[in-house]
């Protein structure tokens, strides 16, 4: 009986599509034998045989339809489609993550985190992450994180349906919830306003006042100071650094002082990580040595701060000069992609735009 049928957009959304070759397999199926199997329809919808209908209909062939049992209204519908698909053999671990997800957030909206009877030897409840992680030999973490990233996909239905079609990983998607987590955390106007009283930063880039002295040359003979003020290194080493619990720090230093950045950093009690180095176009040669055409910025952190972006992110970078001792506009512009919350400038000699300045000249 070939009866009319509705195919309702949100119930074959939920579905994975079937890739060219299985779809191929089965028109093959369908033309030698028929459609043997019914299709499931809930009070006129669809929810299971979409393929089926579409070729049914293509080849002007006939279909049978049956009703579910279980299903009272839209919400249980949604439930029998995931719990159905989860029964094919052919997903990805990418969509079984996904189904697992749905199925797990339904049931636990619904019985309120507890499954009744569920328990093993008695008739007591279970949690519904651990009788779903029993059902499936995964985990209840990895039950409760799939409920997670499902949570995630239901308010981004682009990525979900990508993920469907394979075209995104789901790795993908936890980098960029794990992203999106931190940027919220660290931009809370309520947190900003705490850190503001407190006078801590997330982010802080270091340019110390090194107590270094210009090189006489015979053009200039009466200068040999720099045209701003130094501080002596146990001056600097005093500083208390305004750092909030997690915190990035960059530490600019040249190839003369970088010994001595190392003991600032352990004297500010910040761990180093790596170091960064701007390649200048030109830059100072003293005589019999190679040109000096890089400067440093020690990455150091208190805590444990997380990037929210590492993609195209590497330690060496290229940079225009400006006047002296100016920081390059594209080393500032790297540290706003890859980070989040309140940023310091601190011996700031400009404005930077995203950063609040602490110096002199700023």
């Amino acid at each position: 009986m070939s009866a009319q049928v509705i195919v309702d957009p949100e119930f074959h959304g939920l579905i994975p599509p079937l890739t060219d070759e299985e779809k191929g397999l089965l028109r093959a199926s369908l033309i030698k034998e028929g459609c043997r199997d019914h299709l499931v329809v809930w009070e006129g919808i669809l929810l299971d045989g979409h393929n089926r209908l579409e070729i049914c209909q293509e080849l002007d062939m006939a279909y049978w339809i049956c009703q579910p049992e279980g299903v009272h209204d839209r919400e249980e519908a949604k439930l029998w489609i995931i719990e159905n698909q989860l029964a094919r053999r052919n997903l990805t671990p990418d969509q079984i993550s996904i189904l697992r997800g749905q199925r797990y957030n339904w049931l636990k909206k619904k019985h309120g985190g507890q499954i009744p009877g569920s328990g093993i030897g008695q008739n007591v409840p279970s949690s519904t992450a651990e009788q779903l992680g029993k059902e499936y030999s995964v985990s209840d973490k990895t039950i409760k994180r799939d409920g997670q990233v499902a949570r995630y996909l239901d308010k981004q239905p682009e990525d979900y349906q990508a993920v469907l079609r394979g075209e995104k990983k789901l790795s993908d998607v936890r980098r960029e919830m794990k992203r999106k987590g931190i940027v919220e955390k660290l931009e809370d106007i309520k947190a900003i306003e705490v850190k503001a009283i407190e006078g801590i930063y997330d982010v802080i880039v270091i340019d110390p006042p090194w107590p270094v002295q210009k090189i006489e040359r015979d053009e200039r003979p009466n200068q040999s100071e720099f045209d701003y003020p130094t501080m002596p290194l146990d001056e600097l080493k005093a500083f208390d650094i305004p750092c909030a619990d997690d915190c990035h720090v960059w530490l600019w230093t040249t190839q003369r002082f970088l010994p001595k950045a190392f003991d600032l950093l352990e004297a500010w009690g910040l761990k180093y990580i790596c170091a960064f180095v701007w390649h200048k176009p030109g830059g100072f040669q003293p005589y019999n040595l190679p040109q000096y055409n890089a400067e440093f910025a020690l990455y150091a952190r208190s805590g444990s701060p997380s990037f929210i972006d590492t993609k195209a992110f590497p330690v060496c970078f290229e940079g225009l000069r400006g006047e002296h001792s100016r920081k390059p506009d594209e080393f500032y512009g790297m540290v706003k992609r890859v980070t989040a919350g309140r940023r310091l400038d601190m011996f700031g000699r400009r404005e930077i735009d995203g950063f609040d300045s602490w110096g002199k000249e700023a």
